[in-house]
């Protein structure tokens, strides 16, 4: 029978697919190692498992001690794993910048996590890296295993996961490419391949606010990649070319290849695979690309699988909010009444008249220009509004008979039909009932708030 003994067995040997629909209009073959498949979801099971061995052959950790750990999650749950099978306690201390998902992950796994702020500098006593230290000082028998400067980390990449990539494009790869957070990765990877073939081109992927390429280290949302100091894991020498991907190229490109490729990946995936399509449009049919997807989506379900988290960080657009005012009025809804384009009243129509027209067509303010027609904004002097008229007709009945330019309200802001939702949205917000919108200097309608919520309403069932 094939029956594995532990799931310590299962970590690596994780699969090559090519990324058809993603890498679609690129000349070369687009590759992915499909990291997120190891038992943990993510390639840090491997250097999890190869950090404890090695601890516990050298006598760095000893039975019933504690592994403390400063971990952007993925590390925390690959030394989790492993613990929970050989019985050993798990401290792990995360930036506050991480998903809920990775925390209750390392705590079902019985780990115990402590919080620390992400917009400190990494030696600053409250960073997760210095409590991690204080924590490993301060707890007897304690041991952390330090992503950050251990070699064993670049070491199991040289080891396991490039000779995969090796023997699983028969040799035949021209091209890698990672996201780079400790660089264990990408430089045991490199060193293995560029000993094979030293014109295999290394790409590193970095989010923008990494001090990788950057000058300065600066917050930046995508997790697990990108770092404010040079650990002691990473060769530099072993990339050839950075790529600097935004928080919002590599949320899209995640979510892309979710629907592309049926893959559920995280943030770094789409990081690397960003990356991976700018150096791809430049490379022939004889170049195979093979691009690291580091770990799985399910940890980002209330981030980057959130479309209201999304919505409040500027990623996507609110439904609708793309298009442009002329598509509202385009789109308008006028029920079973024919409305015309544009209605207006002229200032000495007396008010009765008028309030019939407002019933006559279910609407509740109207221009008031020098013509039924206006051809130029400037012919509008006015408005009549349903909620003024009625206060002036309930407290004064002989209104009804005077003229519309007596009553009259200011004119309706007006907004061109090229503009965007936004800039409607925000004089309705500022009070306005309804709008006019114009092309240059002329008036062709106008829109009222139902009208901007009918269009989102439809907009969002599409």
């Amino acid at each position: 029978m094939d029956v594995h003994s532990s799931l310590l067995d299962l970590v690596g040997n994780t699969p090559l697919l090519e990324l058809r629909n993603t890498g679609r209009g690129l000349a070369c073959k687009l590759v992915a190692k499909l990291e997120t498949l190891n038992p943990g979801g993510s390639v840090k099971d491997r250097i999890g498992v190869r950090m404890i061995e090695v601890a516990e052959a050298t006598g760095k950790l000893m039975p019933d001690g504690t592994i403390v750990e400063p971990t952007s999650g993925n590390t925390g749950v690959g030394l989790a794993i492993a613990a929970a099978l050989k019985g050993y306690r798990c401290i792990f201390t995360m930036p506050d910048k991480m998903s809920q998902e990775k925390i209750s992950l390392l705590r079902a796994y019985g780990a115990e996590v402590v919080i620390a702020p992400t917009a400190v500098p990494p030696e600053s006593p409250e960073s997760y890296y210095r409590v991690a230290d204080r924590l490993t000082e301060e707890i007897p028998g304690a041991f952390q295993p330090n992503q950050y400067f251990n070699q064993e980390n670049p070491r199991t990449h040289y080891e396991t996961t490039a000779p995969e990539i090796w023997d699983q494009t028969d040799g035949s790869i021209t091209h890698f490419v990672a996201g780079v957070g400790t660089g264990g990765t990408i430089t045991g990877c490199a060193r293995y391949l560029k000993e094979r073939n030293p014109k295999v081109v290394i790409v590193g992927a970095d989010p923008e606010g990494s001090l990788y390429t950057g000058t300065k280290a600066r917050p930046y949302l995508t997790e697990g990649i990108g770092e404010d100091f040079w650990p002691e894991t990473f060769d530099p020498t072993v990339v050839d070319r950075w790529v600097t991907v935004s928080d919002k190229d590599a949320f899209t490109t995640a979510r892309r290849i979710v629907r592309e490729e049926g893959l559920l990946v995280g943030e770094s995936c789409g990081t690397a695979v960003f990356a991976a399509l700018v150096v791809g449009k430049e490379l022939g049919p004889d170049d195979l690309m093979v691009v690291i997807l580091p770990d799985s989506g399910r940890n980002y379900l209330s981030k980057l699988y959130n479309d209201n988290w999304l919505l409040q960080n500027g990623f996507i657009d609110r439904p609708g909010t793309e298009a442009r005012i002329g598509q509202v009025l385009t789109g308008k809804r006028t029920g079973d009444v024919h409305m015309p384009d544009l209605i207006a009243v002229m200032p000495h129509e007396k008010v009765g008249r008028a309030i019939e027209t407002l019933q006559s067509y279910g609407i509740s303010q109207l221009p008031v220009a020098k013509s039924t027609e206006p051809a130029d904004l400037s012919e509008i002097v006015g408005s009549i509004r349903e909620r003024s008229l009625l206060d002036r007709v309930f407290r004064d009945r002989d209104s009804l008979g005077r003229d519309v330019v007596e009553v009259m309200d200011p004119p309706l802001p007006v907004v061109q039909s090229a503009a965007g939702m936004d800039e409607m949205f925000a004089d309705l917000a500022r009070g306005a009932e309804a709008i006019v919108v114009a092309e240059g200097s002329k008036p062709s309608g106008v829109l009222t708030r139902a009208d901007l919520l009918d269009f989102l309403a439809h907009q969002t069932r599409r």
